[in-house]
């Protein structure tokens, strides 16, 4: 007999079996059968410590089984650990709003979303809120998306103004503060803050993402032990040089997979 995990179920099954002798023991009828990760045709042999998940298209799953399949195409071993981690966002902007997503999206189990603003027109050229959203708190308009792409995700929301003094209590115990403002000024006085007062937290922030200049000159650079930033380095929002939604989601989805490769132990 093999132990696999057949939609985050620990279950046995008899050996030598195939992808498709599981789905018509555990989901007769599923028309996506995924592999440690990845789609594959029935034939394919499974054994001991693999992870199976069955997916019938368009029916809509259990909410025991809905976790395991929003994770389906994860690489395995990823989730228990993402799970567990805890990560600030500071500033729910262009930038914030997209991370904040694609960490939920990745399965991030607790998110700390800081932000005092309201959603405005002009926001909706970059950040990801919506019409209907205009006027409510950032923190409450992306609390509501987030759950509507991830039920399991925790989320402690902080509709304050970041200062050095309450930065250490709203994002004590995380793994990875983002830095995800706009203003220079900011920007230094959260990057200073985090480093001195929260000793074990990583720092993820960006610098140089405006206009349309070419996007693979959005870089990851590492500033120190603890503290990477993502961009250009120079390219700051003026009058003539606005803030768009392609090179803004470049570098966000760039702060999202360093955050995960952070979690995941892969940035020492």
């Amino acid at each position: 007999m093999a132990r696999i995990r057949v939609n985050e179920r620990e279950v046995e099954v008899p050996t030598p079996t195939c992808l498709g002798d599981v789905a018509g023991r555990y989901k007769p009828g599923a028309d996506l059968l995924i592999y440690n990760g990845f789609p594959a045709p029935p034939e394919t042999p499974v054994g001991d410590g693999d992870r199976v998940v069955l997916i019938r298209r368009g029916e809509r799953p259990s909410p025991d089984e809905l976790e395991a399949l929003l994770v389906s195409r994860h690489t395995p071993g990823v989730h228990a650990r993402v799970k567990a981690a805890r990560v600030g966002v500071a500033g729910l902007g262009g930038l914030g709003s997209q991370v904040a997503i694609a960490l939920t999206r990745t399965g991030f189990g607790q998110l700390v979303l800081a932000d005092f603003d309201v959603v405005e027109p002009s926001n909706l050229n970059r950040q990801q809120y919506f019409l209907e959203q205009i006027g409510q708190l950032k923190t409450e308009a992306l609390s509501d998306t987030l759950h509507r792409v991830n039920p399991y995700v925790s989320l402690q929301t902080h509709a304050v103004r970041l200062t050095p003094e309450n930065i250490p209590v709203l994002f004590a115990g995380c793994t990875v503060v983002v830095e995800a403002f706009d203003r220079a000024d900011q920007k230094a006085m959260l990057a200073e803050t985090v480093l001195r007062e929260l000793p074990d937290t990583w720092l993820v922030a960006a610098s140089g993402l405006a206009g349309y200049g070419p996007s693979d000159a959005i870089r990851c650079h590492r500033l120190g032990p603890r503290f990477f930033t993502v961009g250009d380095l120079h390219s700051e929002a003026r009058p003539g040089t606005g803030l768009m939604a392609p090179r803004v989601g470049v570098a966000a989805h760039a702060q999202a997979n360093l955050v995960l490769r952070i979690a995941l132990g892969e940035e020492t």
